[in-house]
């Protein structure tokens, strides 16, 4: 079911096109200060703060968590165009909150907030209140658009970086209920509303539990290979679990056992990339999905 704010965006969008509507120049100078403020955020701000749980993090893997607080040395370097891909979704964010404000949608803008979960103070800044909930607003790539951004559940089996904990401390702090994400294909310019459909008390418990074990310091891997399946049968490889692959401590967490190369059983003339896991004694064991 389609958000009431999505069908008031989709009908401005059609006016716009028809010419029977416009942007104020109210909206477009929010727009470009927003803009601004990101690229300032991104090309100004050197980052040199320590390690500390934020809203924007707390829903992550603990196992993630611990190498960022632990070992933030042993990450793999970002490429060269991560700064692009941040200011990508700066400027989706800027523009389609200009679209809800010209559509007529009404909205609280953003807020720095705090909260405390686990005996810890998270604090972090929300995108906007709509409907007395709040909400994320998500630039995502043509593939995640279709495959990962489905519907809440999805997201909250498929949350590998930690977006159902980040909206569910926002709300937290906020003494608002969650609302959801709008999620902007930034290659169609296609948009959707997913709402938030996780148990607020689990998730906070589970945020809870985080925090606790983040304490003790101690590494565990939360994720185990799985099995490599070809056309439906096992073909004795073991692969990342989808959570590992988009962590940038891969590397360093399974060492000399990770093998990143073309699959090994495609009959594609491009094989796609795998992430291999090579089996050593006593390190997969049966129980390894």
């Amino acid at each position: 079911m389609e958000h009431p704010a999505e069908l008031l965006v989709h009908a401005y969008l059609s006016d716009v096109r028809k010419g029977k509507a416009s942007m104020s120049d109210e909206t477009i100078t929010g727009i470009v200060k927003h803009v601004e403020a990101a690229v300032r955020r991104q090309f100004q701000t050197k980052n040199t703060r320590n390690f500390r749980l934020r809203a924007s993090n707390i829903g992550r893997s603990l196992c993630q968590l611990w190498f960022q607080k632990n070992k933030p040395e042993l990450a793999s370097p970002p490429a060269s165009h991560f700064l692009l891909r941040m200011m990508i979704g700066d400027i989706t964010e800027a523009v389609f909150k200009g679209l809800l404000k010209e559509a007529g949608a009404k909205f609280e803008e953003p807020e720095k907030v705090e909260t405390e979960i686990g005996g810890e103070v998270i604090s972090g800044e929300y995108d906007l209140i709509l409907d007395n909930k709040v909400d994320d607003i998500k630039s995502a790539s043509p593939w995640s658009y279709r495959n990962k951004w489905l519907d809440g559940k999805h997201i909250e089996k498929h949350d590998s970086f930690g977006y159902v904990g980040q909206l569910q401390t926002y709300a937290k702090a906020k003494g608002v209920k969650p609302g959801g994400w709008w999620v902007i294909n930034h290659s169609s310019g296609e948009f959707k509303y997913i709402s938030y459909a996780s148990d607020p008390d689990e998730v906070v418990n589970k945020l809870a539990t985080t925090v606790t074990k983040l304490k003790e310091n101690t590494f565990a891997r939360c994720f185990k290979p799985i099995k490599e399946m070809f056309r439906g049968v096992h073909t004795g490889n073991y692969i990342l679990d989808t959570e590992c692959k988009f962590c940038d401590f891969k590397k360093a967490c399974w060492g000399e056992q990770l093998s990143e190369e073309p699959s090994r059983v495609s009959k594609a003339k491009d094989k796609p990339v795998v992430f291999y896991i090579n089996k050593q004694k006593g390190t997969i064991d049966d129980n390894t999905e």
